[in-house]
């Protein structure tokens, strides 16, 4: 805690902190729960503000209302303009003028993450890519690239992923998804069970319960692998290739035949932009192999998307990132996103923009091929013939 210095106020009179004293101060300003109301008590004043900045406050709502932010070891702001250079000055003046940049940027970064974490804005469906499902019995035909469809008949067919067939009806099963953006906010996922029509009784393949994993991957960039027509990516989606930063409660989940929704307890900061669903349990037997198996039509990840504002930098050998707040970034227009490498912006901007655009781009372009679309042997056959015609 940072002790206060007697001051008048920027109205001329006696500041109110000064009454209360640092200890009680400190006390009632951790009783602030919205970070609406935090943003407001740093605005009465300088001094009211230097005591919010200086005892992180608003980093410790973040971490209260969203634990996960406790894995960033920094927070700072990227400005598009590069800094002005300093003015000479003493080593001490140098070094006190940087500490208090320093907090002024962490203060900044953790009240933007704050509020953009209880935001009323609507959510929407993340997922932009298949990593890959823990198992699957048909591949491709039954591949987890059918989850990604709304619809359970596609092309004349039926679209679902299937796991593999287990005598143990607790085996568990998991699908792994890349979302569209490194920093995110979850507030539920959706899962519709299968519903084998074809086969005698229409059995639902549900599991028992549902659990969700958030985190990053511990792969160099550009190495992340998918799943293809080709390859299930198996080798991919092991645990020890991630590190999860946020892990649900279990959702029981119902036999039925429907789009179900599980909200989380509250909103979770996916850091990275990886998530896991885990399947747990087995409930429905294949009568053909006496087998039991998990299938699922469809799967959503909704929440909401805090780039380019919020980027994040995973670099640290331990596995925590480092949180970079880019004001006005949200705002920019396409042509700016487009000419991001204009020499007058800071290095760290461009560089930081140009992510997110990649990453924007990929997003529009999964977007517009849609799901991966496998064909089979008949499918080919009557392509071919189509084609002689």
């Amino acid at each position: 805690m940072c002790p206060m210095e007697t001051e008048e106020d920027d109205s001329g009179g006696c500041d109110f902190l000064d009454w209360l004293g640092p200890d009680t101060s400190t006390t009632v300003f951790e009783l602030l729960d919205d970070p609406a109301d935090l943003a407001r008590v740093g605005a009465v004043s300088r001094s009211w503000r230097r005591f919010v900045t200086e005892n992180e406050f608003s980093k410790r709502l973040c971490r209260r209302i969203c634990p996960e932010a406790a894995s960033f070891t920094r927070a700072v702001v990227v400005t598009r303009s590069p800094p002005p250079p300093q003015p000479a000055a003493s080593a001490s003046e140098s070094s006190q003028d940087a500490e208090c940049r320093a907090r002024e940027g962490e203060h900044a970064a953790y009240s933007y993450l704050a509020g953009a974490i209880v935001s009323a804005k609507p959510a929407m469906d993340l997922i932009m890519r298949c990593v890959g499902a823990s198992s699957t019995d048909f591949f491709p035909d039954e591949s987890m690239e059918n989850t990604l469809v709304p619809h359970e008949w596609v092309n004349h067919r039926h679209s679902y992923w299937s796991s593999g067939g287990k005598d143990n009806p607790d085996a568990p099963e998991s699908l792994t998804y890349r979302l569209s953006s490194d920093l995110c906010v979850i507030d539920e996922i959706r899962v519709r069970p299968y519903k084998a029509a074809f086969q005698h009784g229409h059995p639902i393949y549900s599991s028992k319960a549902v659990r969700i994993r958030l985190g990053h991957s511990k792969l160099d960039p550009g190495t992340e692998t998918f799943v293809s027509a080709e390859n299930e990516n198996l080798t991919a989606i092991a645990d020890e290739n991630y590190t999860w930063t946020y892990t649900s409660p279990e959702f029981p989940m119902l036999q039925e035949n429907v789009l179900q929704t599980f909200k989380l307890p509250r909103p979770a900061l996916c850091i990275g932009g990886i998530v896991k669903i885990e399947l747990l349990g087995r409930l429905q037997k294949q009568s053909t192999d006496d087998k039991y198996y998990i299938c699922v039509c469809h799967v959503q990840v909704m929440g909401r998307s805090l780039s380019p504002d919020l980027m994040i930098d995973i670099s640290d050998p331990a596995d925590y990132s480092n949180l970079k707040y880019l004001p006005g970034a949200g705002n920019l227009r396409p042509e700016d996103l487009l000419s991001s490498d204009a020499k007058e912006d800071s290095s760290d901007w461009r560089s930081l923009v140009s992510r997110y655009r990649q990453m924007r781009q990929l997003a529009m372009m999964y977007m517009l091929l849609g799901p991966v679309q496998f064909a089979d042997e008949e499918d080919e056959a009557e392509a071919d013939m189509l084609h002689l015609l």
